[in-house]
């Protein structure tokens, strides 16, 4: 038995990380990004080349590739609001759910009633959308903004090992839920 791991040269993964790996850094954020919009955009590749287009340009120019990819998906795949508008939250949730045929059940009759409203804060929401999308297998997503802020997206459950990578490797802080 050898005490030396042997030099497998069809072993292209392994040999990615080395430190003499030859990575062209914009090509690889390029393709985590592509990955990212067709997790976001489940089953709907046309929208997430129509989204990668959009942005492809600005991440070879070096943008920060979260807040270019979150102007990129703002309520086509993603939504980004201030946290003093959760009727805002409602709708923008709403809108993406149905790209799924699903309707969040927010709890109450009529979620846009003012005094509904006047009480609800985004955190709760987005939580109560992400137990209500859990039942029909999706994940609601969201990211630290830094700011008084909520973002993020949906993917299926199923994704949700793969988004945690993909996202991470963009540089999104992402938590399943308002975290």
């Amino acid at each position: 038995m050898s005490t030396h791991t042997e030099y497998d040269p069809d072993d292209n993964f392994a040999r990615s990380f080395s430190a003499d790996a030859d990575i062209d850094e914009e090509a690889a954020l390029e393709a985590v990004a592509w990955q990212l919009l067709l997790l976001i955009n489940p089953g709907d590749e046309d929208a997430a080349m129509q989204q990668f287009q959009a942005c492809r340009d600005s991440l070879d120019e070096g943008e920060d590739p979260v807040e270019l990819i979150r102007d990129v998906i703002d309520w086509k795949s993603g939504f980004h609001v201030e946290d003093s508008d959760p009727a805002g939250l409602i709708e923008v949730l709403d809108e993406l759910a149905s790209r799924f045929n699903l309707r969040i059940e927010w709890g109450v009759e009529d979620p846009t009633d003012e005094d509904f409203l006047s009480d609800a804060e985004v955190p709760s929401l987005i939580n109560v959308a992400y137990d209500r999308l859990r039942e029909h297998h999706y994940t609601l997503w969201t990211w630290e903004t830094g700011h008084d802020t909520h973002a993020g997206f949906m993917t299926l459950q199923r994704d949700d090992e793969a988004l945690r990578t993909v996202a991470g490797a963009l540089g999104f802080h992402v938590r399943p839920g308002a975290g």
